[in-house]
């Protein structure tokens, strides 16, 4: 199961920092997301940037490993 970590608007959109998802695929972790979380969690998604393992990535057909590891990060305030 992939670790999505929350920062931000997206914690508290998703009421929670961390949470342990089992997806094959970014666009299928993010169909889930939306689906647990409903639609304000979707909106963030939409205007946040994904880091899977630490890289920026937009794809919604890479795969995710078991284990892999994936932040949400809302834009923020300030430069």
């Amino acid at each position: 199961m992939a670790t999505v970590r929350y920062f931000a608007a997206a914690a508290e959109a998703a009421g929670a920092q961390e949470e342990r998802v089992g997806a094959d695929s970014l666009g299928e972790l993010l169909q889930q997301l939306e689906e647990r979380h409903g639609a304000e969690l979707g909106r963030v998604l939409a205007r946040s940037s994904l880091l899977f393992e630490g890289r920026y990535v937009d794809d919604r057909e890479t795969p995710l490993d078991v284990d892999a590891v994936v932040d949400v990060l809302p834009p923020f305030a300030g430069g």
